[in-house]
């Protein structure tokens, strides 16, 4: 499992977060006390941000081809992975896709990734 987002610790526990001013939303797959449905498998809390413990932004990072790389997502044994380099000749050799001015993106194959680790930014 891949994340990129944020991550809070509220109560003892870990969840995926998304800051808002002087709250946090903490966000569950599941049911739970104090817990609202937004859509199906996806519950949201929002709690005063001096009660969480922790909040952090984690990133899944990746090396490819001997380059520098983020994990975004992942789908059926491909990582869709974001060059973090800053070369742009090395992207296009590489045959990634423009996504924006500067950014490029494509699908690696998870069996050629090493170095996938999650940091905290």
């Amino acid at each position: 499992m891949t994340r990129d987002g944020y991550v809070a610790r509220w109560q003892g526990r870990e969840y995926q977060a998304s800051p808002d001013g002087d709250d946090v939303r903490l966000y569950q797959p599941e049911p739970g006390e104090g817990f609202e449905e937004v859509r199906p498998g996806r519950y949201v809390r929002v709690v005063p941000a001096a009660e969480v413990d922790d909040l952090a932004y984690v990133r899944t990072t990746c090396t490819w081809q001997g380059q520098p790389f983020i994990v975004l997502a992942e789908h059926d044994g491909w990582l869709r992975v974001e060059y973090s380099g800053g070369r742009w000749p090395v992207a296009r050799a590489m045959g990634l896709e423009a996504f924006d001015f500067g950014v490029y993106q494509g699908w690696a194959p998870a069996n050629e990734v090493a170095d996938l680790r999650e940091q905290r930014v």
